[in-house]
Parts: C-alpha cells; sequence; structure tokens
C-alpha cells in the first residue's frame, strides 16, 4: 500500500464547516485573519503509481478574531474541466484567496470561505505559475520562476503587480527541463535553481525511471513502490546543478550562473545580498527521486548556505546542523533582506514525515534551538505572524497544524517565536493530513 495514502497522509473526505472552536491557552487579541494551509488530497482512490505531490487540493483554514476561533472550514478545489486542482500553497495577495500549484497548471481564486472561485489566470500569465512566488515587502508585487514540460529549457521570470496582473514576464534559458520548486529574491536579483530533477520523458511513456534504468533494482523497487509514478520526474546523475543570478529588471542573457555540487532544493529560506556575495539559506537534499517516486524519501535533508561570490565566481557551501528538517520560513516582512531567525519543521523516518519537532534557527549565533509538541505527534510548517507590523524580527508567533494519532484530530498551535513555548491551540473537528504550505491572512 503506498505510504502517502496511510495514517497521517491519509485523505479526509468530509467537508466540515464548524464554530466557535474550543480553544487552550489565550489566542492573542492583535490576530485578526485566517490562517490557510493546503495539500494533496484525493478524492477518489488514485490506484497504483499514485504520487503525494498528485493529489486533488484541499485547503484547510482557521478564522482567528477577538481571542476567538470563529470557525474552521475545509474545501476541496474544485476544477473546471481537465484543470489540475491546486494543491501546494495557499496565499492572499491583491484582494483575492489564491490556491497554486506548478507545472503549468493554472492558479485559482478561493473566496474568504474558502470556496472555489475558478481559475485565476493573473491578467496575462503564460505558461502557467508556481507554488512559491515570493513578495518583496518594499513594493508588494510577487516575483516567481514557473517551469512546465511543455516548456522545454525555457522557464519563466513573472512580477505580478498589486493589483493582481502580471507586469513584467521573460523567457529564461535553462540546461534541461528542470523541476523547480521554488527561487529566492534579493534586493536586485531573482535566484533561479538549475537542478539535476528533470523531466523523464520514459516515465511520461509508462516506462522505467530513468535511475533505475540497466540496473539490477528494478525488481526491488517494483516490490517497494508499485507501478511507476505518474509524476514524470527523476533524478538525472548527468545533469548539471547550477544557481542563476538573473537581475529583476533583465533577461535571459542577463543571468549569470554559478556551479555547485549536485543536489536537489524544494524550499528557500530566504536569500539577500551582502557586498559582493548573495546569500542563500536553503534545505538541501543529497538526491530526490533516484530511488523512489512516490514521494521526497531519498534520506535527510539539512538547513545549507550558499554564499555566491560574485566576484571570484564561486560558491561556497556551509551546513548549519545536522537536524533533518524541511518547511523552512521565517519573517517575510524581511524578505530579500538579511535576516537572522529561521523555522522548519522536524522530519523523521528517513525523510518520510515529519516528527514532533519544531526547530528555530539562530543564523547569526549558529545555534538552533529544539522543541518536542509530544510523542508521536505529527508537525506541520509553521509560519511566523508578527506580534505588530513595526515589532522586531523574532516578535510574534508560530502557527501551524498538529497532527495526534492517539486523538485521530488535529489542532491549530500557536507558539511563542521567541521560546518556542505553548500560547494556545485551536482543538479541530478533526483530522488535517499531511500536507505543503500555508499562509496567514490578515483581515484588511
Amino acid at each position: 500500500m503506498n505510504r502517502y495514502l496511510l495514517d497521517g497522509f491519509a485523505p479526509v473526505h468530509e467537508e466540515l464547516t464548524v464554530f466557535d472552536l474550543p480553544v487552550t491557552g489565550s489566542v492573542p487579541e492583535h490576530l485578526d485573519g485566517r490562517y490557510l494551509r493546503i495539500g494533496p488530497n484525493p478524492a477518489t482512490d488514485p490506484g497504483e503509481g499514485y504520487h503525494w505531490f498528485l493529489g486533488e487540493g484541499m485547503v484547510h483554514g482557521v478564522r482567528l478574531e477577538g481571542g476567538r476561533a470563529q470557525w474552521y472550514r475545509n474545501r476541496y478545489v474544485r476544477p473546471r474541466g481537465d484543470d489540475f486542482a491546486p494543491n501546494t500553497h495557499v496565499f492572499e495577495h491583491a484582494g483575492r484567496t489564491l490556491a497554486v500549484v506548478e507545472a503549468g497548471a493554472t492558479p485559482y481564486e478561493l473566496t474568504d470561505e474558502l470556496d472555489t472561485v475558478g481559475p485565476c489566470d493573473l491578467g496575462t500569465v503564460t505558461g502557467g505559475y508556481t507554488a512559491h512566488p515570493h513578495e518583496d515587502p518594499a513594493t508588494g508585487e510577487l516575483h516567481a520562476i514557473s517551469y512546465s514540460w511543455t516548456r522545454g529549457n525555457l522557464v519563466d521570470y513573472s512580477v505580478v503587480g498589486t493589483d493582481g496582473r502580471v507586469r513584467h514576464q521573460v523567457e529564461i534559458e535553462v540546461t534541461g527541463s528542470p523541476m523547480i520548486h521554488d527561487c529566492a529574491l534579493t534586493e536586485n536579483y531573482v535566484v533561479v535553481y538549475d537542478l539535476p530533477v528533470t523531466f523523464d520523458l520514459g516515465m511520461a511513456a509508462g516506462e522505467v525511471p530513468r535511475p533505475l534504468q540497466a540496473t539490477d533494482r528494478l525488481i526491488d523497487q517494483t516490490l517497494r513502490t508499485g507501478a511507476p509514478s505518474r509524476l514524470p520526474y527523476s533524478w538525472d546523475a548527468d545533469y548539471p546543478a547550477r544557481i542563476g543570478l538573473l537581475p529583476r529588471d533583465g533577461g535571459n542573457a542577463d543571468v549569470r550562473w554559478f556551479e555547485i555540487d549536485q543536489c536537489y532544493v524544494f524550499h528557500t529560506l530566504n536569500a539577500y545580498e551582502q557586498g559582493t556575495e548573495v546569500i542563500v539559506d536553503v534545505v538541501r537534499h543529497d538526491r530526490m527521486f533516484a530511488t523512489d517516486f512516490t514521494g521526497p524519501n531519498e534520506g535527510p535533508a539539512y538547513l545549507t548556505r550558499f554564499t555566491i561570490d560574485t566576484a571570484a565566481g564561486k560558491v561556497h557551501e556551509h551546513r548549519f546542523d545536522e537536524h533533518s528538517q524541511e518547511f523552512p520560513r521565517f519573517d517575510e516582512r524581511l524578505t530579500g533582506r538579511r535576516h537572522r531567525y529561521g523555522y522548519a519543521a522536524g522530519v523523521v523516518a528517513a525523510g518520510v514525515r515529519t516528527g514532533d519537532a519544531v526547530l528555530k534557527h539562530d543564523l547569526v549565533a549558529g545555534t538552533s534551538t529544539e522543541r518536542h509538541l509530544g510523542p508521536g505527534r505529527e508537525v506541520s510548517e509553521f509560519c511566523f505572524v508578527p506580534s505588530s507590523a513595526d515589532a522586531p524580527e523574532d516578535s510574534g508567533v508560530l502557527m501551524g497544524y498538529v497532527f495526534d494519532p492517539a486523538a485521530g484530530t488535529s489542532d491549530l498551535v500557536l507558539l511563542d517565536a521567541e521560546t518556542l513555548e505553548d500560547v494556545a491551540a485551536v482543538h479541530l473537528p478533526g483530522r488535517v493530513p499531511a500536507g505543503f504550505h500555508g499562509s496567514w491572512a490578515p483581515r484588511p
């Protein structure tokens, strides 16, 4: 049985609306908005070859106001026609709640109550969109790198203005047809990852994944994961790994590329410039989709800093600590600017699932703090919400869903960002399956 259909990954099928949720602790009075998170949630049996990334999207939201948890809702994103229901990130921009996914699919707009409005092409965006746009706090614009296997070795850099429409878009040439899950933003550059997880034409045709061709691992692999994955991307050991710096107002000819050791990056913490250096903090995987083709299960991943020396043309790599982790977040008021703190979910079981630990990194002191929320509990991504618009970087709360297998239900947990101590727990009426990304959407 596919691990991504079992236990904390298993889908839920009932859409709930529950008001006046019970709370342990005290929800801070200044929190006035919605915590939203999305993830894959197959509506029907997906059959053999199911990949975790391909389940239909379901959004889970909690409305907080006046120290109360007013409601919880979970809703499927309902696609039109042959559209793919976005399942990877949900956020608010230009007055819209948007659910997004990568690889050429169209964003979808949702209502404040999480019902589906329909496709939203952001005005003129071509080639689909991304799961990870980055908002410049100085301008309010969204910057993104988007890819699709239909585009070959071309990816798109786009800027969505505060009116919710694309105002700038250029094509960038990469080595082949890579999976580019995320990018990064600095004051003057967009950081582009060109890494060795690429479109696998044989997999698209139902053949053996590229890393298993002409090896003796095929029988063992078939026993482990069943039919070949329907997500046709795999590790390409011959593909060069590199990071590109694209000037925000530049084009393809202006990208400067820097070679790095082979690895894969799903998620950026943040990036910024420091003199002639560009600092990029990421969670680094040694490889991805090389032995398991149903989800990210290739061993531990670590918080890593790439220091790009633009004068020398070299990249220095530094691992911060030995905690395996994913879903890094930080104070997004500092997007593209120097940051000190980062937060992440601890990962266990060789990279298959999260454990009960929330991690906090002090990237100046070089220290990490680990907070365990209870044996058996499973954390998700925790996002940072400042205590006020002008509060210091570490003043605020972390919030995210936590699943308790013993109870069979989930909580929205709020932690003090500075100490990682409990602030409040909103008790939900059911389970939130293991999923992907979310955000705090304050009321305007």
